[in-house]
Parts: structure tokens; sequence; C-alpha cells
């Protein structure tokens, strides 16, 4: 009997050992642990595509991670002070939210809830550990959108400038005109030049004697011709290049003089005259904003990550 006991005794020296490094604590988070088995299922995780909370890693690497193993413990604590700081505001999703997400997750991807089950027991993951993920996730960026999304304000100002850095020479502003013209073709027949008659109409508008208006009704050969000569509102960079060079120093109400292009010759008026945005900036402005976004989050979040981890109990042993 004595023998016995000692087999049995010999054969469990190895498996309280092995218990033992298992499950060794590696770092004490307020009332919670992180233990050499957390190291080890993260690892696992990244290897086997399992469920990682991209929110907390941020830009990190996972793959990259796994070769430190401080980053995985430093990666591990940020998730306990965050999960602290959820229960000490009482932070809480309900089953109704958990399942309203796996809907909007099933919907996205094209699937239905079996379809979703079979793919995560694929890779080994059971749908009750799914819904935990589901649930920790959603409390998580709860309190990062309270505790740091909420106060990032990201203004126009702010767009400009980091456009204006990235486009030098750029102004972020240009003009936008409203203009009439008058027009005398070149192909019209009629005796007398086409140079001519367009100097005989200027000479009109210098006497002053009638308006800009009248004469283009009166003289204007446009086959596409509105009332008073009026061309439309062009921003600067969309017009005939000849059309540029003439109006570049006018005001609004003032003319130029007269400018020849393919179509014939121009008298344009300039009835507006606006400083607007650079549509090249508008275009952008939605991309740039989330790369400002993005930038002043990484930062705005490492930072609130810190103070908190300043305020928690964190060792490491």
């Amino acid at each position: 009997m004595k023998q016995l006991i000692l087999i049995l005794f010999l054969i469990t020296i190895p498996t309280v050992t092995q218990a033992e490094i298992v499950e060794k604590i590696v770092a004490i988070v307020n009332d919670s642990i992180v233990t050499l088995s957390d190291i080890n299922t993260f690892k696992k995780k990244v290897r086997s595509e399992g469920l990682i909370d991209s929110a907390i890693l941020k830009n990190k690497n996972p793959k990259e991670m796994i070769k430190d193993r401080n980053a995985i413990i430093e990666h591990l604590i940020d998730e306990q002070v965050i999960d602290s700081e959820i229960r000490r505001l009482g932070i809480a999703v309900t089953i109704e939210k958990v399942e309203e997400e796996i809907r909007s997750v099933t919907k996205r991807n094209g699937l239905s809830r079996e379809q979703l089950k079979s793919a995560l027991g694929a890779r080994g993951i059971k749908f009750s550990d799914y819904q935990d993920f589901i649930k920790t996730s959603l409390e998580r960026q709860s309190l990062i959108d309270r505790e740091v999304s909420s106060k990032i304000k990201i203004s126009d100002e702010d767009i400009s400038n980091f456009y204006l850095s990235k486009n030098k020479g750029a102004s972020g502003q240009i003009f936008e005109y409203k203009l009439a013209h008058i027009l005398i073709q070149d192909n019209v027949s009629g005796g007398v030049s086409a140079k001519k008659r367009m100097l005989n109409i200027v000479n009109k508008l210098e006497s002053g004697n009638e308006s800009f208006e009248k004469l283009a009704s009166q003289y204007s050969e446009d086959p596409n011709f509105s009332q008073g000569g009026l061309l439309g509102s062009f921003k600067a960079g969309e017009m005939v290049k000849e059309f540029e060079k003439g109006i570049a120093n006018l005001d609004a109400g003032q003319t130029s003089g007269v400018i020849k292009t393919q179509f014939g010759y121009h008298v344009i008026k300039v009835l507006k005259k606006t400083l607007i945005s650079d549509p090249a900036m508008e275009s952008q402005k939605q991309q740039i904003h989330a790369v400002l976004y993005s930038q002043a989050f990484n930062r705005q979040f490492r930072k609130w990550l810190d103070r908190k981890r300043d305020e928690a109990f964190v060792k490491i042993n």
C-alpha cells in the first residue's frame, strides 16, 4: 500500500510543477492578475487568428508582438486597466446589444447566424465565447468613446494647415467668378473685321453712355446667349487660359480689355468675385480629417491610458 502511495506521489509531482509554471503570475493590476497562461493564450490567438480586441491594439502588429514577451505583458496590463475602469464606472452592455452587434456582423459579411457559428467553429471558437468577446469589446469601446473619442475635435483650420503643409505653394483658397461677356466671332461676315467691331463696342463701353448688359444684348454673337451676356460661375483653374489671364486682376464690377480665344474676341465683365476654399483641398477633406483624427486619437488614447495606469496598482513580477 505504501509503495502504491509513493508511485502516485511521484506521478503527481510533474503535474503540480507544470501547473505552477502555467499559472505563474507575471503581473498584478488592481484586483486582477496577468498569468503566464494569459501570455500563451494571446500568442495562440494571434497564430490561429482568434478573437483579439483591435480597439486596444491600435497600431500595434500582433504578429510582431508575440516575438516580444514584454510587449505582450504591457498589452495585457492595458486590457486589465481598461476593464478595471469599466467596472469602476459601472459600464455594462446588455445581451440585446450584443445580439444587435452580432446581427450587424452577419449582415456586413453576408452570413446567416448559423454560417457565422460554423465559421467560428472551424477556428475552434465557441459561439458563447464569441458573445462574451463582443460584450467585452462593446464595453471597452463605450469607455474609449466616452473618455477619449468624444474629446477629439478636428477643425477646418487643422485640415487647412495639414493640406498646406503637404502642398507647398498652395493657399487653400481660390477665387470664384460670376462672369458675363460679349463675344464677336471671327467667322461672322460683315465687311468690318471682328477685332474692329469689338474695339467699337469697347469704345461704347468706355464712353459710359450704354451699359454692358445693353451692348451685350445688341452685339454679342454668342450662340448660347443669355440675358445680359451671362456666362455663369467659374472657379479659378476652370476657365480657358486666356480668360484666366484677362480677369486675374479684376474686381467685381470691372470689365476686361479685348481677349482673343479660339471662339473669337471677348470682353468680360466680373459680376461677382468670391474667395472660396480650394476644391482640391475640399476633395481631400474627409481623408485629411480621418488622418488627423487617427493621429489625435492615438496620442490621446495613450495619454489617457498612461494616466489610468499611474492611478492603478500595477506590479510586474
